[in-house]
């Protein structure tokens, strides 16, 4: 699962984790939601590139938005296979770049934020899938991100979690050539928990509108 996320490292930080593709302007966000435009990488004409994408993908047979279901999230087990993401998981995978993502939990009455992230608080890349959707008006290009089952860590909070691409595992994505959904398939596994921590944040951060360093700051 994966309902908000944040990419609040500095530009600078994050186009030297990503190998410095050229990266359209972005300010940190610290609760990036559902329909919002998340920063994403994806290969064109061999080559890398930075772009925005409407989270929340449409897929390009779709023709009523209203009705459309809103699929932000795409289970890795069958993507391959689902008429909404078959298709761009074969010819358009994407790198939808983040430092961190929350999780809820109910405690008594109340539904609990959890904050997830790399140990070393580096930025990293979801697993992603794009679409273009082309109606009346202007293009539309959209994404949803892979889950997987829920590590030793996440496990604690849900039992799903979005598919973080190890280092190795990032090209190999983004390769234009490879579409066999057996080896892609391979990619997409939980991350390891020891390389991640996860830590219970203010309610604050339940507002879609709200945003800021007090989203994750640690709740006593």
């Amino acid at each position: 699962m994966c309902g908000r996320f944040t990419l609040r490292s500095r530009p600078e930080l994050v186009a030297e984790e990503f190998d410095r593709p050229v990266l359209p302007p972005f300010v940190p966000r610290w609760n990036i939601a559902p329909t919002q435009q998340v920063l994403a990488l994806r290969s064109v004409g061999g080559q890398v590139e930075g772009v925005h994408l409407r989270w929340g993908l449409i897929p390009p047979w779709a023709k009523d938005l209203k009705t459309l279901p809103l699929l932000i999230n795409a289970q890795s087990e069958t993507a391959a296979t689902k008429p909404s993401f078959r298709a761009a998981f074969r010819r358009r995978r994407c790198l939808v770049l983040a430092d961190g993502y929350y999780e809820w939990t109910k405690v008594g009455q109340r539904k609990q934020p959890y904050y997830h992230r790399l140990r070393d608080d580096r930025p990293f890349a979801f697993a992603g899938l794009w679409e273009r959707w082309e109606q009346d008006g202007p293009p539309i290009e959209s994404c949803a991100i892979l889950t997987t089952a829920a590590n030793e860590l996440a496990a604690q909070y849900h039992d799903r979690m979005p598919v973080i691409l190890s280092r190795a595992a990032r090209s190999v994505w983004l390769d234009p050539d490879l579409d066999d959904p057996a080896v892609l398939s391979e990619l997409l596994r939980p991350y390891p928990a020891a390389e991640m921590v996860a830590y219970a944040v203010d309610p604050f951060v339940n507002k879609a509108g709200n945003e800021g360093p007090q989203c994750i700051a640690p709740r006593a």
